[in-house]
């Protein structure tokens, strides 16, 4: 690589005064907005946390065992995205050894890969949980407990599709050679933000009772 291109390339990833790439500090103020937002809902859900006239009541119907597995899954999703950036990282360092490189990145879009999967594990629970719930007579506008749960477990979900688009979306990408180590790592910024404010729900609402 020449002078100029290093020169370029070092611009590209410090170009602002803090020292921090611009991409990332977006990332970080997106993260620090969304923090408000699910600190409304979660706020919301507690100011309202067993003021349900008519049931059925969070301890008539919460699945905890199923829950427990689908936060495992997620959870473990968290540690598929470490490995699938640290592979990218020592593709990306390989320099001329272009076979530890392709085999560095192929164990990157693996990693990459398990983590959207286990994401789209954790909707599945998701929604086999919602349909259980339905059946059991709790719907958005059944009670206070319905429409809290509802409405903040919804959007984590949502968030959680989201970031599972993009990083099958950064895995289409990479066979294209128009992913960098940086790219993972704005995704794994988001997916780890997904993963804590789940952490935070799940103690909430599965772990103390109302």
């Amino acid at each position: 690589m020449s002078d100029a291109a290093l020169a370029h390339e070092a611009h590209e990833e410090h170009p602002t005064s803090t020292g921090l790439n611009h991409r990332k500090i977006l990332m970080w103020a997106f993260l620090g907005s969304e923090c408000i937002f699910f600190g409304s809902l979660i706020t919301t859900y507690l100011v309202y946390r067993g003021k349900s006239v008519v049931g059925p009541y969070p301890g008539e119907i919460l699945n905890i065992p199923l829950t427990s597995v689908s936060t495992f899954v997620l959870l473990m999703s968290s540690l598929a995205m470490v490995l699938s950036l640290a592979g990218f990282e020592r593709a990306a360092g390989a320099g001329t050894d272009e076979e530890r490189r392709r085999s560095e990145l192929k164990k990157g879009r693996f990693w990459l890969l398990m983590t959207a999967v286990l994401g789209t594990g954790f909707l599945g629970f998701q929604v086999y949980e919602f349909y259980e719930f339905v059946h059991h007579g709790l719907g958005l506008t059944t009670n206070l407990f319905g429409t809290t749960f509802y409405v903040l477990t919804g959007f984590h979900g949502t968030h959680v599709g989201v970031g599972v688009v993009w990083l099958v979306s950064l895995l289409v990408l990479s066979y294209f050679g128009k992913v960098k180590p940086l790219d993972v790592e704005l995704g794994g910024l988001y997916w780890h933000f997904v993963d804590i404010v789940w952490i935070i729900i799940f103690t909430l609402i599965y772990l103390i009772p109302s």
